[in-house]
């Protein structure tokens, strides 16, 4: 006869396992750059539109981590390549990966060419 103490362990361990495994999967981007000066150390280089009609993502910057919103737009700035998510280096517009327009409101941030959302993931 199995106990019944025996049988919840296994429940709840299998439980926690199956949630572990859940959220393992998933990938939070807080979007934290950091401005790389060689190209060979970013992760994407970027090039800053001068009309917001030319970029791929308007980005909004932040002024605390806990308003940046995933791979959206909202960039939070850091001092030090360790604390970032992705490093960008700025880079002519032919050797670009993204085209960015830095716009005044966080209401406009977003992606203009979703093609290009995958890069920064």
């Amino acid at each position: 006869m199995v106990k019944p103490e025996i049988c919840s362990k296994h429940i709840y361990m299998k439980k926690l396992l199956i949630v572990s495994l859940l959220l393992a999967g998933i990938r939070l981007h807080a979007q934290r750059v950091f401005i790389t000066k060689f190209s060979g150390q970013a992760d994407v280089k970027i090039y800053e539109a001068k009309y917001e009609s030319q970029a791929d993502l308007k980005v909004y910057k932040v002024s605390f981590e806990s308003q940046s919103r995933g791979n959206e737009g909202y960039w939070y700035f850091v001092e030090r390549e360790g604390l970032s998510d992705l490093k960008i280096t700025f880079t002519s517009e032919s050797s670009a990966d993204i085209k960015i327009y830095y716009v005044k409101y966080s209401s406009q941030a977003g992606w203009v060419n979703t093609s290009k959302k995958c890069l920064l993931d």
